[in-house]
C-alpha cells in the first residue's frame, strides 16, 4: 500500500476529516459502547472517565490502592465500572489533599460496609487540622515577607534586608 502525500492526494488539497462528533463531558473524548454499558475499558478510557492520568493509575496499582486489574490476552490492561469508581475516590481524595497513606486508609474503611463512620472522621479532622497548621506557617512566612519588602528600599543600593535576613 502507498501513502500519498497532501500534493499527491485529490490536487494537493489535505484528506478530509470525518464530522467531529458529539463530545462527551470528558474533555471531548467519544464515549465507547463498551463505556455506555459498564463493560471493562483501557487505560486511557478509564484515565478519561476517572479524571486521573494513564501514568498515575498505574502508580496506584504499584502502591496497591487500586488492586490488579485483568488484562488482554496481549497484556493491556481492562478496567471495569469498580475499578473506575474507585479511581474517581482516590482522584477526588487527592483534590482535597489527602495523603496516599490516609487515602490507603479511606479506602479501605469506604469498602469495608461495616466501618464506623468515627473512624472516617478521625481521618478528616486529622487532616483538617494539618491543614490549618500549613496554612498558619504559610501566612507567618507572607508576613515575614510582607514585613521583609517593606523594609526593603528597592532602589540602586546594595543594602537589602531581605537578603540580611536570609543571611542570617
Amino acid at each position: 500500500m502507498t501513502l500519498l502525500t497532501h500534493s499527491e492526494n485529490r490536487g494537493g488539497r489535505p484528506p478530509r476529516r470525518a464530522a467531529p462528533s458529539k463530545a462527551s463531558p470528558l474533555g471531548g473524548q467519544r464515549i465507547t459502547q463498551s463505556e455506555k454499558r459498564g463493560g471493562p475499558v483501557n487505560i486511557g478510557q478509564a484515565a478519561a472517565l476517572s479524571g486521573v492520568s494513564a501514568k498515575m493509575i498505574r502508580h496506584y496499582e504499584a502502591l496497591g490502592l487500586l488492586p490488579p486489574v485483568s488484562r488482554t490476552d496481549t497484556g493491556y490492561r481492562l478496567y471495569g465500572e469498580r475499578q473506575v469508581h474507585t479511581l474517581r475516590f482516590i482522584h477526588r481524595a487527592r483534590t482535597l489533599g489527602f495523603s496516599m497513606a490516609e487515602i490507603a486508609e479511606l479506602l479501605k474503611l469506604w469498602q469495608n460496609t461495616r466501618r464506623a463512620s468515627a473512624d472516617v472522621k478521625r481521618i478528616a479532622l486529622a487532616h483538617v487540622a494539618d491543614l490549618e497548621r500549613r496554612i498558619a506557617e504559610m501566612e507567618a512566612m507572607r508576613q515575614t515577607l510582607r514585613h521583609l519588602a517593606h523594609c526593603c528600599q528597592g532602589d540602586s543600593r546594595p543594602d537589602c534586608p531581605i537578603l540580611a535576613e536570609l543571611a542570617r
